[in-house]
């Protein structure tokens, strides 16, 4: 009985894992840029002298993404911007560089580039872009930025650099709890002239509402399953206690 209710458990902690993994995309669902997080299990053999070669049971061995591209959304705001296939836009947060295809851009304050969460975008020569006031931006495909100031010329526009984008392997980027992307043991990676991206849109999150609610409900079954079958042990330990105790 015990190992039934080992197993059983273990099952529902799993179920359990899955459903925070699936609520989180669920709400998710309009955050641009989000990725959708994956749960990922990995059989674990029993250990001991009284197991058995086919007695496993599983853990949870790490949490991946879905790396997909969501779809474009146009909003004509000049600082809204999108990548086109893959590749990221560089961030500076408190733990060092970060990665994000968020690129709902404002400007703050002191007339930088920062993110919804107010982190500067970094240029590729890795430092905040500043932006001057009253100017109106142009961003190439590529990421250059050009303003034009209120009232100048039009053949004096102004280069002020360019957005960092990068496109690191997927494998080796880490998901951290403020939702950015990053390089393990805080490493910066390169700009890469490659990566592409427009003016004027912004990207939705890849997740699939439907697929997510119907997970949802797959795991509150699976939940409810692994739940009857303690309660069926539980009532078989009784009635052979009983037995037992009746002899």
């Amino acid at each position: 009985m015990d190992r039934i209710v080992y197993t059983a458990a273990g099952g529902a902690a799993r179920a359990l894992e899955q459903q925070a993994v699936v609520s989180n995309n669920l709400a998710n669902v309009s955050t641009s840029g989000f990725r959708e997080e994956l749960a990922i299990y990995r059989a674990v053999p029993m250990q001991g002298h009284n197991s058995l070669p086919t007695r496993i049971s599983s853990a949870t061995s790490t949490t991946a993404s879905s790396f997909q591209q969501g779809g474009m959304a146009e909003t004509g705001h000049a600082l809204d911007l999108a990548i086109r296939g893959e590749g990221w836009f560089a961030v500076q947060t408190p733990e060092g560089e970060a990665y994000t295809r968020a690129g709902e851009f404002a400007v703050n304050v002191d007339n930088l580039l920062v993110t919804q969460s107010g982190l500067p975008v970094l240029s590729a020569d890795n430092a905040p872009i500043q932006i001057p006031e009253r100017g109106t931006l142009t961003f190439s495909d590529d990421g250059q930025i050009t303003v034009l100031g209120a009232g100048d010329n039009p053949n004096d526009i102004q280069n002020l650099g360019q957005v960092k984008l990068v496109n690191p392997p997927a494998e080796e980027l880490v998901r951290g709890e403020d939702g950015f992307f990053r390089l393990a043991e805080g490493a910066a990676a390169p700009a890469d002239p490659g990566v592409r991206m427009v003016s004027g849109f912004v990207e939705r999150s890849n997740v699939n509402p439907a697929d997510a609610m119907v997970n949802l409900i797959a795991n509150a079954r699976l939940f409810e399953m692994q739940m009857q079958v303690i309660q069926h042990a539980n009532t078989n330990a009784e009635r052979a206690n009983g037995i037992l105790s009746a002899q």
